[in-house]
């Protein structure tokens, strides 16, 4: 007899809704694999959240550890002859500067002529400048006009730059040759003409301007520069000469930088500490717990962390935090005592850098904790090693799971086969059934005539 299509058609058993719960029945056996994934998956996000605290406490220490994070100074200007740039090493003081006259470069132009575009026959410029360097330009009769020259002389790239400028004179145009750097040194100190160019060009009574070097006063010194650019005439400052007067400059030891960078530093790791406490909490009252409670790794993070904090360095005049007026509370976190640490900025700077940054990158306590960091955050470090654990074993289990629906799916099918048997069968008898009882019917309408 062939196969009834629809479950319980033949039957009248509700044979789809009967596989329907076997099927839900089967399939809560994925349940445990899926809370489990997701439980593995909670705790990689968890360790993605722990990774991005130490990566930003990494980051504060990084910064109190560099050697700049102590030399930076706090400045202040009057007048309006310089402007200024800082380095490091800079010398801390008051620096009163007097610009009595500022650097220029040498420039000189020669006579005009009608027509700029015109050639004004073959012929060639030698230009010489005081530093020893020299250039010559050559130019034939068909390319040399005041143009060619300008252009031919710039493409030397010599320390002279040509240019042409027009008086508004029956000749007006006239080429005007410049050194490209201020000063006597680098001046042009000679220039000549020969052939059609010297005909048409001269530098009878040409128009000049002489070079001459910037000179000022710092503290009542008398300096000279070539540039108006002056370096190091105080350490670690880089002076721009604007105008002639008088300005001043102070420049002081910024230890409100100091302090900020020591601050961030603690806040750093109290913010590490929050999100620490927040993953490894259990609530008592509601049963809801972190999702690293209990985490060995995590555990040694901690015990790390704190080990480098209160074992401080083995040399200098501070050797812990607390004496800089850092102190470890009892619920893991830092505390700062900003009169303790504005006195030991104030009275003995060299030292604070010394306890943070060290003579060496491991010999201060900064070098220590970047060690530790390193090892956690590196990759394949502490937690790159834990959470690829994790996602091995979601691997697993995704495996797992596929291999389990397979077999539900399997089960499944068996029972819709079995099941459609039983359809098949019920239908048989039925039909039987029917046709007994019409049969005895008749029989039994025969007998009553």
């Amino acid at each position: 007899m062939a196969s009834i299509a629809s479950l319980g058609v033949g039957s009248g058993l509700d044979l789809n809704g009967l596989l329907d719960q076997l099927e839900a029945a089967e399939r809560q056996k994925l349940t445990p694999i899926t809370n489990q994934a997701a439980s593995y998956q909670a705790k990689i996000s968890a360790f993605g959240t722990l990774e991005s605290a130490l990566a930003k406490f990494q980051d504060a220490a990084e910064t109190l550890g560099e050697e700049d994070s102590f030399r930076s100074v706090a400045t202040s200007q009057t007048g309006e002859s310089i402007t200024f740039t800082t380095g490091t090493d800079v010398a801390l003081g008051s620096f009163d500067i007097n610009v009595t006259q500022r650097a220029r470069a040498y420039s000189i132009a020669t006579q005009g002529v009608a027509d700029k575009d015109a050639d004004l026959g073959a012929g060639s410029v030698s230009i010489d400048l005081a530093n020893g360097e020299s250039l010559e330009v050559t130019l034939s009769a068909d390319k040399s006009s005041l143009k060619d020259l300008r252009d031919a002389i710039n493409d030397q790239n010599k320390g002279v730059q040509a240019s042409i400028v027009n008086d508004g004179s029956g000749t007006p145009y006239r080429l005007v040759m410049t050194s490209t750097k201020t000063g006597t040194e680098e001046a042009i100190s000679g220039v000549s003409f020969s052939g059609g160019l010297g005909s048409a060009l001269s530098l009878d009574g040409a128009s000049e301007v002489t070079a001459r070097n910037a000179e000022f006063t710092i503290n009542g010194i008398a300096m000279q520069s070539q540039s108006n650019k002056v370096e190091d005439a105080i350490q670690g400052v880089t002076l721009n000469l604007v105008e002639e007067g008088e300005s001043s400059l102070d420049i002081t030891r910024d230890t409100d930088a100091i302090k900020k960078a020591v601050n961030d530093f603690v806040s750093a790791f109290n913010n590490l500490k929050e999100s620490l406490g927040s993953l490894t909490r259990f609530d008592s009252e509601t049963g809801v717990s972190g999702e690293l409670i209990g985490n060995s790794t995590v555990r040694r993070i901690e015990s790390e962390l704190r080990g480098v904090l209160s074992a401080g360095v083995d040399e200098g005049e501070y050797r812990v935090l607390a004496d800089l007026g850092v102190s470890l509370q009892r619920d893991g976190t830092l505390k700062v005592d900003d009169d303790d640490l504005d006195e030991a900025i104030s009275n003995n700077l060299e030292g604070v850098s010394r306890f943070f940054v060290g003579r060496d990158e491991d010999d201060g306590m900064i070098g220590k904790l970047d060690s530790a960091l390193e090892d956690m955050l590196e990759d394949d470090g502490m937690i790159d090693r834990v959470t690829e654990g994790f996602q091995t074993s979601i691997d697993s289990l995704s495996k797992r799971y596929d291999r389990m629906e397979q077999s539900i799916a399997a089960t499944v099918e068996r029972y819709r086969t079995q099941f459609q048997k039983l359809d098949s069968m019920v239908a048989q008898m039925n039909a039987t059934s029917s046709y007994l009882t019409q049969q005895f019917d008749m029989l039994n309408a025969q007998l009553k005539q």
